[in-house]
């Protein structure tokens, strides 16, 4: 169930990567909601991983305020944000040498010490993300041996080791099959009815609609609008975004979008 209080909350928010250069976001004003799925809807070069970097720190905005969980984010030190968010990028780099239960421990980081050795809670955890993606079985397999949709579902147990209110996931189903597609989707939908906060980046308005409770639409940095799915998803705004005609439809209760 999602708390009324939103877990993000970002006000008019600029960023662009040198002092001459073009605004990559700008006037970025929303509440993302705590408890649910926030996906981010756009076309590429719209700001979405942009905005990923900027919440979880990397980047500074020119101008604007982030607070997360009701506090300015950079209040926070490296070691509380990544115990608050944690993030499931595009791609990873995968240490040769390591089991997939291995690199899912890396998740456990901001819970040890300086050459602290993980414990029982931390194999625990790690042993835990892996089942819920559906891993267990490969927990002794090299990394790199793993197919890419299995990478992928390592990269979201290792994010889920880590024990986030808030989870980032930066086009979490891109280059998947189907099969895997459905499986992190299936993720996502568990862990928002779970009151894990969501957030995440894709090009897919049916990923979008299929999993998520509130979504964000971008275009050219700026937001064209962010409310539930059912408000947001429509065909006016779609087509606003991507700039050619879409059509939103209902087939058995759930949103699909379709483009001529």
């Amino acid at each position: 169930m999602a708390s009324s209080a939103p877990i993000i909350s970002i006000r008019n928010l600029a960023f662009r990567y040198d002092r001459t250069g073009p605004l990559v976001l700008q006037d970025i004003t929303l509440d993302i909601p705590a408890g649910t799925a926030t996906a981010l809807l756009g076309p590429n070069g719209s700001g979405k991983t942009t905005l990923l970097s900027l919440l979880l720190g990397i980047l500074t905005p020119q101008e604007g305020t982030i607070q997360v969980a009701g506090q300015p984010r950079g209040q926070y030190g490296r070691r509380e944000l990544s115990r608050l968010i944690g993030l499931v990028p595009q791609q990873e780099f995968f240490p040769i040498g390591f089991s997939v239960l291995d690199y899912v421990l890396l998740g456990r980081a901001p819970y040890l010490g300086l050459l602290e050795r993980p414990g029982p809670a931390d194999y625990d955890a790690a042993e835990q993300a892996l089942e819920r993606v559906g891993l267990a079985a490969l927990s002794g397999r090299l990394v790199p041996s793993l197919s890419g949709g299995e990478r992928q579902l390592a990269m979201v147990a290792r994010a889920l080791a880590q024990e986030p209110r808030v989870l980032l996931m930066d086009e979490p189903t891109s280059h998947l099959d189907l099969g895997n597609r459905r499986r992190v989707l299936d993720v996502i939908r568990a862990l928002s009815a779970e009151g894990v906060s969501v957030v995440l980046t894709t090009h897919d308005p049916n990923a979008a609609a299929s999993v998520a409770g509130h979504a964000m639409l971008m275009r050219q940095g700026r937001v064209i609008a962010s409310a539930p799915v059912d408000e947001s998803l429509t065909t006016e705004h779609l087509t606003a975004m991507y700039d050619v005609p879409v059509e939103v439809v209902r087939v058995g209760g759930q949103l699909v979008v379709l483009s001529g």
